[in-house]
Order: C-alpha cells, then structure tokens, then sequence
C-alpha cells in the first residue's frame, strides 16, 4: 500500500484534466448523467441504486444507529462501493461535474449517521463506501503499517499482534470502530496516556482531493497533513489510508474489572477516581463505567500483576484491588476482555465486524476540575435511578496524550482531567421510547453543566453530537459564522485553522454534511 499514489498514474492524469473543468455546486444534481459518468470508470455492479436489489442492504450493512434508518431520514441517491483508489477518484470527479455531494463511509461507528443519511429532506448525495479498502500491511522492521480507512480497529490490533505480540497500537476499545473516522478524529483509547492518540502515531496518509487528486504527505502539504489527522477527514477529501507507527508492548499485560454497588461507596471512589487516575503512571489506565446502580472500575496495566497490585495499594486503596482481581494475558487479548468483559473469547473475535443495531444518542463532555461528591451523588439520585437510565463511560486523560501540545493536532482536549460519554441506546421501537431517552441524556448533560467544560464546553468530535448545533448556507458554502457554534466545542482554537485549510483544498464546500469544517472567508485569513 506505500505505492499506492503510483497504481493510477495514468488515470490520474486524465482525472486531474476533467477536473480543473469545475462545475457550479450550486447547480441541481444530475443523478443520470452522474451514473453515466460513474458506469464509464467504475464496473457498473459496484453502483447501488435505490432500484437495485443490494442498494437496502449495502446500505444497513454498516449502520449501527436506527434512529437514522426511521422514515424521515434522508437516503443517498446511490452507493459506490469502491474496490481500488482509482474508483474513488472517478466518483469524486464525476460527482463534482454532475453536482451530486459524496459522504465517505469506511463501515465502522457513527453516532450520527452523516456518512450514509441526513436529516435535511433537500440534501442530494451519493455514499462513498470504503469498507472494501481494508488492507494491512504491516512492516514489523519498522513497527509500521498500512491500514485501509476501511478496516476497523479489531482487523488492525489482530494483525499487528499477529506480526509481533509486543506491537500494539493506541486506539479505542471497541474492535468494530472503523479505522478511517477514528484516525480522523484523533482517536483516544486504552493506550493514550502511554503514547498519545492515534492521529499522534500517523506518519502518512493517501487522500483523494476536491479535485481528484491522488495525494500523500509529501504532496498534499503539512496543513491538510495536519488537519485530516483529527479534523474529520470528511470535510477535506476522502483518505483511502493510512500508515501508522505500532508502538511496544508487553508480552503480557494486566487487567481487571472490579465492580461497587452505590451501598459499596461507589459514589466515594469515583470522586477520588477524579483525581489520582489522570495522574497514574502511564502504564495504568483506569476507566469507570456506571451502569445499572453500580460503578465498575477496569484497567489495563502494562506489566503483571504485582506491579498493578503494588500501584493500587499506594494510589488507590480505597478500591481493595488484590491480585485475585488479576488476569494476565497478551495485549491483543485485552483488547478482546475490554469490548467483551471477557478475554474467554477467542483474538478471532476482533475480525468480527458485525455490531448489534440500537436506537442510540450520545453526548460527550469534558472535565477539568474534580466534581464534588455531593453534585456526583445527586445526579446519581437524580438520573441514575431512573428505568430509562444509560451507560456512562468516564475515561482518563493525562500522560502522553497530555504533554504534546493541544494545536499539533487538530484535537484539543488534552489538557482535560477526563472524559465524560453518556451512551443511551436502546431497543424499543417507537416515539415513546426515543422521547424518554433523549430526554435521559439530555437532562444529565444539562444538569452537569456547572461542573464540566465551558467558554466552549468542549465535546469529542468522533462522539458526533447534532445538538450542539448544524451548518447553515450562506452564498453556495457553509457559514464560517454560523459554524462556529458547533465547530469551536468540537475543535476549540484549532477551528480556524481547520477552516482555512479548507478554504485551500475544499473552497467550493464539495464535500459537506451537517458538520464539516466550512471554508473560511477571506476577510478572516
């Protein structure tokens, strides 16, 4: 995959022709000349169409969401299931010459549906699906990969274990997450307070451009270089790959999950979790998940067990970790224990990449100063008592992850205590039901509001959040102004940045949804 940019040369040179010819984006769409110029290109059985019998179910294939399958919900005129750079080049050009927007799906996660629907009825777009570009090719000399946008996060941690069982690479803990959106979006998991996040270990990518152009680092520049590494690569061009470095890890980890009911002290231990688990070692990362009346607190240790056991004891001994709590396994495995709350399962799990199908609303926050205990025990009679009651997810910052700096990247969190995420998914169908529980997450967002992130309050950009706010138009391209709103929780000071590398390499907005990054107006450069 390293000489990718060289497999369409000559294509590219004909593509990069068409497409200095630029068409008005304002134009209406031209679905059938759009499928003519597709069907020249592009083998017609990877075009999708509302009245093909695959359309349906390409298009479920990689939802996770069903609140974005609900009548309402706006579909793609058609799907491109591309199966090499040069199909995506095509689509990319001929959607520009024919008017018809592409949303890009690598098949993994996403919380809002913007990369296969939209919630807007006037939207016209056809989707990109890159779940076909899924090749790793690993170079264990260099402790380096390749990785297709396509594949997901368990393909990748299967593979480089399988090169070496001391490569690891940091990234989130759920093995369906698609690697291209969570690349894009800076990625943070297990493995982010030893060595950063994902966008941190990216050494290259190759990026179809607004153009068609097939580019990799030396050639598409350090600013879009920068910003496709945690800005939302959706915004800026359609990134078929990536390499990566693969970081050391033991040949055998730590974990546990210890788990305490209300009656345990669990509210106690959370507020002290506040303030010593963004200051552990790197080699610990300590998260709390508080769902049904109890909190429970599970780790990942980067050596064995008696080290974990002697750094509980003196940080944390409130919690009674002892070393029966203990399981030693390979890092892979612990992959597999934190998805699963099991390491019974076999690795062969992580190449799994069906998900189960919910109705699902996310909101993400930020802390910077410990909560007091009393605020943490009143939204647990509060909210946390109710039958429509979710997950909560409270994941540490600290280490490395915190000591680059929060503009070499495009994400800016770092210098948080933690992350909040109230996860409220469910499977009912029906009005009633989304009504309850979008009221559930709302109102402990709300109430917590004293006590997080302000002047932004700062959210997650790969935990999409519509509420905080949508794109609006101004002229043909989205309003830097309006933007703001939303872009500026999402991206703090980076957002102007972002913006002006949009105006660079997207100034005609081609690729747009109800949260990309607008170009910003010359008058602000």
């Amino acid at each position: 995959m390293a000489r990718t940019p060289m497999i369409a040369l000559h294509l590219l040179v004909a593509l990069c022709i068409l497409s200095s010819v630029r068409t008005s984006s304002s134009a209406p769409s031209d679905v059938d000349g759009f499928i003519g110029c597709l069907s020249a290109a592009i083998p017609p059985s990877l075009i999708h169409t509302p009245a093909t019998n695959s359309y349906s179910s390409l298009l479920l294939a990689s939802v996770r969401n069903l609140r974005y399958v609900l009548p309402g919900t706006t579909r793609p005129l058609l799907i491109v299931a591309v199966t090499e750079p040069a199909h995506v080049q095509a689509t990319v050009v001929c959607g520009r010459r024919h008017s018809v927007r592409i949303r890009t799906r690598s098949g993994g996660h996403d919380y809002e549906g913007l990369s296969y629907a939209s919630v807007d009825p006037d939207q016209h777009f056809a989707v990109l699906d890159l779940g076909e570009l899924r090749a790793i090719s690993i170079d264990a000399s260099r402790s380096e990969a390749w990785v297709g946008s396509g594949a997901t996060l368990g393909e990748l941690y299967y593979a480089a274990a399988a090169a070496n069982q001391t490569f690891g690479f940091p990234a989130g803990n759920c093995p369906t997450v698609g690697v291209g959106g969570h690349l894009s979006g800076g990625g943070f998991g297990a493995l982010s307070r030893k060595y950063g996040l994902s966008a941190d270990q990216v050494i290259d990518a190759v990026v179809v451009d607004a153009e068609g152009r097939l580019l990799n680092r030396s050639t598409m520049g350090k600013d879009l270089f920068w910003a496709i590494r945690g800005g939302g690569g959706e915004s800026f061009g359609v990134v078929l790959s990536w390499k990566v470095r693969l970081v050391a890890v033991p040949e055998t980890v730590t974990v546990f999950s210890i788990r305490r009911l209300r009656n345990e002290s669990a509210v106690d231990l959370i507020t002290k979790w506040q303030a010593i688990s963004p200051a552990l070692p790197r080699d610990l990362y300590l998260r709390v998940l508080v769902q049904n009346q109890q909190a429970n607190f599970i780790a990942l240790f980067l050596g064995r067990c008696g080290g974990l056991v002697d750094t509980m004891r003196a940080r944390f001994p409130e919690l009674g970790m002892t070393e029966q709590d203990c399981q030693e396994m390979s890092w892979v495995k612990s992959t597999v224990f934190f998805f699963y709350n099991t390491a019974d399962r076999p690795a062969e799990v992580l190449l799994d990449r069906r998900n189960a199908n919910y109705y699902l609303k996310v909101k993400s926050d930020h802390v910077a100063e410990p909560i007091p205990g009393e605020a943490l025990e009143s939204i647990w009679t509060k909210w946390l008592e109710k039958p429509e009651a979710a997950l909560i997810m409270l994941d540490p910052y600290g280490g490395r992850m915190r000591s680059i700096p929060p503009s070499a990247t495009p994400f800016p969190h770092r210098d948080y205590l933690y992350q909040f995420q109230f996860f409220s998914f469910w499977f009912e169908n029906g009005t009633a039901a989304l009504e309850r529980r979008l009221s559930w997450v709302r109102g402990v967002y709300e109430d917590l509001t004293p006590y997080v992130s302000k002047n932004p309050r700062a959210v997650y950009v790969n935990y999409r959040d519509l509420d905080i706010g949508t794109n609006e138009l101004e002229g043909n391209v989205t309003s830097y102004a309006k933007a703001r709103v939303w872009g500026e929780k999402y991206f703090k000071g980076n957002f102007k940045r972002l913006a002006a590398v949009k105006s660079m390499v997207d100034p005609d907005d081609f690729f747009r949804n109800e949260q990309s990054i607008p170009p910003l107006p010359a008058a602000k450069r």
